[in-house]
């Protein structure tokens, strides 16, 4: 049965649930599908899967809506659904230019520390320069930006260019006030990635 793959759809591979995003044709005569996890297992991965492949093994499952199985909620004063939409309303990250996550920095908040943050948020790509003078947090502005952009699902990847005097501040203030870990990437860091790594590739 030759099955129509289209973005959007949810589908079960390999005992997981994912959430199509992209449909390529692939040159063996199937598809590549780009997929996002949403099943506990796999949330918030992404992986290709070849349909000619998958066929050989367990396949790939389409999950139709009309399938679904409703269930009622027997619950007092219809707990478990209200659990469920408050578990999903938490999870889903914002898209305003507010700041969700400051709040909850180990940091006493000044009004003009949030400024660079909602700037940045205004904007549809952020980039912003923030030149104050010393002793006023830029580090903590910085910080703050980081940490709201994290929320929104944009900060999987953080990079910091710092010079060496500095390197050591970062690391402690992000960690200490945004439990964002980042690691060191100095001479000493990049030999004990090195270490750990096949010698013909570039830490």
């Amino acid at each position: 049965m030759n099955k129509q793959f289209a973005t959007g759809l949810r589908v079960e591979v390999r005992d997981a649930e994912w959430r199509i995003k992209r449909v390529d044709h692939s040159s063996d005569g199937g598809n590549l599908l780009t997929c996002e996890g949403l099943s506990e297992l796999v949330r918030g991965r992404e992986s290709l899967f070849l349909t000619k492949q998958e066929e050989r093994g367990s396949g790939i499952r389409i999950l139709d809506p009309a399938t679904t199985k409703l269930v009622d909620d027997t619950t007092s004063g219809y707990r478990a659904s209200l659990l469920y939409l408050d578990t999903l309303l938490r999870k889903t990250p914002p898209t305003d230019g507010f700041i969700h996550a400051a709040q909850h920095a180990a940091m006493d908040q000044l009004p003009f520390q949030l400024d660079p943050a909602i700037q940045a948020l205004r904007q549809p790509r952020q980039r912003i320069l923030i030149a104050d003078s010393v002793g006023l947090g830029k580090t903590l502005e910085a910080g703050i930006l980081v940490s709201e952009l994290i929320v929104r699902g944009r900060g999987k990847r953080i990079l910091v260019l710092a010079v060496k005097s500095m390197l050591t501040q970062f690391q402690q203030e992000f960690w200490n006030r945004f439990s964002i870990p980042l690691v060191r990437l100095d001479s000493v860091g990049l030999q004990r990635v090195s270490n750990r790594i096949p010698s013909n590739h570039n830490p």
